[in-house]
């Protein structure tokens, strides 16, 4: 395969079984065959996503003390600003050169979840720009919406039912991380690039791009594809919980950033399930021999994160 499929979301959101299914099934050929795919007819309007980019400028033109007053290191729930080089996606290749902002679920300071100090279940930080903080939910929610249908696309998919994911996405593990790249001239000269080989970590990644190319991913045959900008689309792929979920059914791609030539900025979100629930091969495939262990979504999310920064703040 040398390019990434283009899957209309239209038949998920129809009343007709069949073309659902017919949807499940191009989802899952992607899944199977290289673990990327575009998705477009998703519903989110070109001014939510577009103006999530806008943001992302705002944010990362403050000035660097505001930022770090944000910082993630701050944070035991994997929430605020990283600064450049303090991420390291594949520690072999060294740190990676982009800085970034993460924003997960909105929990209010006394959610009953927030207090007991639940793993995950933190505040968020918020930049003191006027509207941001709403205009950046409206785009974490789309995404949400937009992640709980491809869940029932891949429930199908897997001969579960077509709700099989819905108890473990009505308060998940959701990240929205905005990140920025700096030019090419602008960064150390290293053999991996921007953000370092890597797999995702969760169930799925939803993934907004600039015109800047950038992203590659590895085909099954170990051949690097690009995966450029499609107007109206997004990038979707799937992560390492999903795959060990499946019992390696689908299994995650590695995938990288090569430092663009010129800045280059990217929104994933990362939909994940919920920190209590339990990740079990046997709840897909009841019928084959499990891969792996039964784990609480929570610890794996944590021994997956530890090994990505230099130090985090307890």
């Amino acid at each position: 395969m040398s390019s990434l499929p283009i899957i209309s979301l239209t038949g998920l959101m129809s009343d007709d079984l069949d073309q659902r299914k017919e949807t499940a099934a191009e989802l899952g050929r992607a899944c199977r065959e290289v673990g990327f795919f575009y998705v477009k007819d998703h519903g989110i309007p070109a001014s939510v996503s577009e103006g999530a980019f806008e943001l992302a400028r705002q944010l990362f033109a403050l000035p660097q003390d505001q930022k770090q007053a944000m910082s993630i290191k701050n944070s035991p729930h994997n929430r605020g600003y990283v600064a450049m080089a303090d991420e390291k996606l594949n520690p072999e290749s060294g740190a990676d050169m982009k800085e970034g902002f993460n924003i997960g679920t909105d929990f209010p300071a006394d959610h009953p979840d927030v207090l007991a100090g639940k793993p995950f279940r933190g505040v968020n930080f918020w930049p003191e720009i006027d509207g941001w903080r709403e205009r950046a939910l409206e785009y974490f929610n789309a995404c949400l919406d937009m992640g709980r249908v491809i869940h029932r696309g891949l429930s199908l998919d897997l001969g579960c039912p077509e709700d099989f994911f819905e108890p473990h996405l009505k308060e998940p593990i959701a990240t929205l991380r905005m990140l920025r790249y700096p030019a090419s001239a602008d960064q150390i000269d290293r053999q991996d690039g921007g953000a370092g080989t890597h797999t995702d970590y969760g169930n799925i990644t939803i993934l907004a791009t600039d015109k800047v190319a950038g992203l590659e991913v590895s085909n099954r045959q170990g051949e690097w594809i690009q995966a450029p900008h499609v107007p109206g689309a997004f990038v979707c792929n799937i992560g390492d919980c999903l795959m060990r979920w499946s019992n390696d059914v689908y299994v995650s791609t590695p995938h990288r950033v090569r430092p663009p030539e010129s800045e280059r900025y990217s929104i994933p979100f990362f939909l994940e399930v919920g920190p209590e629930s339990v990740v079990d091969p046997r709840d897909i495939a009841p019928d084959d021999t499990p891969k792996y262990e039964p784990i609480a979504f929570a610890d794996y999310l944590a021994s997956r994160l530890n090994a990505t920064y230099d130090h985090r703040a307890d």
